[in-house]
């Protein structure tokens, strides 16, 4: 049975999938950009949880990451398009089907990067933070 930790962040993937873009999780970058963007989901840190006793619980705000890749012409507009795609996927529905308390993005800080012999790659890491609680670390 997977941890509450896994659910969560499996839940996101699916969230993610049901985007133009190719999602991946936690998988390096490949050679080749999709036409629509690729989006890959870094597991991330759960970080120290804030604990509550009777009952025993841990309070986490886990940040996971989103590497957000787009390689066209426009790269402006695609990856301008990718992420608001992000943001409307997250705000569907901020709990995850009621898996978490609460999922939230933050704003992406773009780069571009040059490709020898290809258009240029416009690429972020867009950080979510995943607030869920649990009764064990662990688990």
């Amino acid at each position: 049975m997977p941890t509450p930790r896994e659910t969560i962040l499996a839940a996101l993937h699916a969230r993610l999938l049901a985007l133009p873009a190719t999602a991946l999780r936690g998988e390096v970058l490949p050679e080749r950009v999709p036409t629509d963007g690729l989006l890959i989901l870094r597991d991330g840190e759960p970080g120290e949880p804030e604990v509550t006793l009777s009952p025993l619980r841990y309070h986490y705000q886990h940040r996971a990451e989103i590497e957000a890749v787009v390689q066209d012409a426009d790269r402006d507009d695609a990856f301008d398009t990718l992420t608001a795609g992000i943001g409307i996927a997250l705000a569907a529905d901020r709990t995850l089907g009621g898996l978490c308390d609460w999922i939230e993005a933050e704003a992406p800080r773009p780069v571009d990067l040059p490709v020898e012999g290809a258009a240029s790659l416009k690429a972020a890491v867009i950080p979510v933070v995943l607030h869920y609680s649990t009764v064990d670390p662990l688990g």
